[in-house]
């Protein structure tokens, strides 16, 4: 074991080890790079991340820099759960509920806990954290609020931020600080603190003063309420108050990291009606999407006709006799969740009448075992995940990506057309309602080739999305693949202001290091020759 990482064991309650087999566990997260840590540590408490913040603090003033990142389940695939330094693994031991209080709806937790966990204690109070990653199997709260994460219920509930009501936060230099909405005479006490957290207090309020016009411009270029890149600066000052709160969200632990949170919760009615609708084109979706959304569903999700067709050329048992209409061009699957049994059969009736209009063809189900044939059908788009294609995998590059409702069609015409310009199959999926659309290609990363079609994809996505008032980052933020295209997202002047509201959270630069400030050269260096979901595999990937 090395000198520091006896040190740490030493100083740390929690288990520290630099053991080669362990850190080539952790090099991987669910993106295509490879990083591995100098050391692992397994944090028993906040002190432990407290203390190794401070101890990577004091190297850094010496000229030595040791990043810090911490990490939840290795779900990510923007590639921000991996780190060359110290690796702080969360949910070995962060994991437990703090506190729960039903009838004020909130609960305070840990960031280690996986949100499946937290649902099954919720449910049993008739309660639920409605927003949740498609990974909740094995994702972690504290790396869905890192993310500002959306799921299939976001087109109803929003996403991540809306549900985070404060945060228990380690600065850089170890200090530990509470994020609320505060008076400005609360901001005004906290500015006075002779502390870092004065010194960050003071320094980002004068960097908002100063470019509030530059905020103003970027919010109204940009038009996807779900988009995740840079930091959300918008929502830390207004009419209300400041709080720190929205910038933590989002931020994949480069300005601090999250030791406990409180979140509102709400209540949970698990009683459903699902129904599973088929659409001859694209153009169709385009007219009845809006119309579908006006219904208020907790669900729009989608699948098209090459994402089925790839599934049963993988699994060709899979789906047999599941699609009444196989010739469809667009499948959806639509929730609905209203307390009522009347109101839920009133939207359902609603959308029938929708769906025939245009000659699609409509399944509804009621009963938990009536609505696995038809999650059966949303969620064999794990085949494509998990089976090889000969000597290809699905690998995720621009999969994150989401647009305004007005433009999802626009989008999935151009972007299937780049996908079959490059030889690639255009198989989507994800959910629509939110304006979010998915697609990982086959492609052998160890191929000079397929790496090159990595980038050009890449750019070439991110670019349409973005001239469509979109974003590249829709729930699992920049992380490092998004990273190079960050100042193409933000443009130069909200960039600038985002690399200056790093340099004051994190002027040693040692706080998930490379993650939202990296370039495309770097990225290339950290590409696996292989991508394997090996460390995920004793749960389905849901995407």
């Amino acid at each position: 074991m090395s000198k520091i990482a006896q040190y740490l064991q030493e100083h740390l309650v929690g288990e520290v080890t630099d053991a080669v087999e362990v850190r080539r566990h952790f090099a991987h997260d669910a993106s295509i790079l490879q990083l591995p840590p100098s050391i692992v540590v397994f944090p028993r408490g906040e002190e432990d991340i407290r203390k190794t913040a401070r101890f990577s603090w004091q190297l850094a003033e010496r000229g030595r820099i040791l990043p810090i990142t911490a990490r939840g389940g290795g779900t990510d695939t923007s590639g921000a759960a991996i780190g060359n330094g110290i690796l702080l693994v969360l949910p070995t031991h962060l994991n437990r509920i703090l506190a729960l209080d039903p009838k004020k709806a909130f609960v305070s937790v840990e960031p280690g806990i996986s949100y499946d966990k937290l649902q099954q204690t919720l449910y049993t109070h008739g309660l639920f954290l409605p927003v949740y990653p498609s990974s909740g199997s094995s994702a972690t709260v504290g790396g869905g609020i890192g993310n500002n994460a959306v799921g299939e219920k976001s087109v109803k509930y929003g996403n991540t931020e809306k549900y985070v009501q404060n945060l228990r936060v380690v600065l850089a230099n170890g200090e530990v600080i509470e994020t609320s909405r505060l008076s400005k005479r609360e901001l005004s006490h906290k500015m006075g603190l002779s502390t870092f957290e004065g010194q960050v207090y003071r320094q980002l309020d004068g960097l908002l003063e100063e470019s509030a016009h530059v905020l103003s411009a970027y919010q109204a270029k940009h038009l996807t309420k779900f988009g995740t890149a840079g930091y959300n600066l918008a929502s830390v000052k207004n009419k209300d108050g400041f709080d720190l709160t929205p910038l933590f969200i989002g931020s994949q632990g480069t300005l601090g990291i999250i030791s406990e949170a409180t979140l509102s919760i709400k209540p949970h009615n698990p009683v459903t009606t699902l129904v599973m609708l088929s659409l001859h084109g694209l153009n169709d979706l385009s007219d009845l999407l809006p119309e579908i959304l006006k219904l208020k569903p907790s669900m729009v999700d989608m699948v098209n006709q090459a994402a089925l067709a790839e599934v049963s050329k993988l699994n060709p048992q899979l789906l047999a006799n599941s699609v009444e209409m196989p010739s469809a061009e667009v499948h959806l699957f639509v929730e609905f969740d209203d307390q009522k049994d009347v109101a839920r059969s009133k939207c359902v009736k609603d959308l029938a009448r929708l769906v025939e209009k245009y000659n699609g063809v409509c399944r509804s189900a009621d009963s938990m075992d009536e609505q696995q044939h038809i999650i059966k059908v949303r969620q064999s788009v794990s085949a494509i995940l998990t089976h090889p294609h000969a000597h290809r995998q699905a690998v995720p590059i621009a999969e994150d990506i989401c647009v305004p409702i007005e433009h999802v069609v626009d989008y999935m015409r151009a972007a299937a057309k780049l996908y079959i310009d490059n030889d690639l199959v255009p198989a989507m999926w994800g959910p629509i309602g939110s304006g979010v659309v998915r697609m990982q290609p086959a492609l052998d990363i160890a191929n000079l080739g397929d790496r090159q079609k990595i980038f050009r994809l890449s750019e070439a996505l991110y670019s349409l999305a973005i001239n469509m008032g979109g974003s590249m980052s829709a729930g699992s933020s920049d992380g490092r693949m998004r990273a190079p295209y960050l100042k193409g997202a933000l443009g130069e002047e909200m960039y600038l202001l985002t690399m200056a509201v790093k340099r004051i959270f994190d002027p040693y630069k040692m706080l998930n290091a490379g993650v939202k400030a990296t370039n495309l050269e770097d990225i290339k260096q950290m590409m696996r020759a292989e991508y394997t979901l090996g460390h995920r595999h004793e749960h389905l990937p849901r995407s």
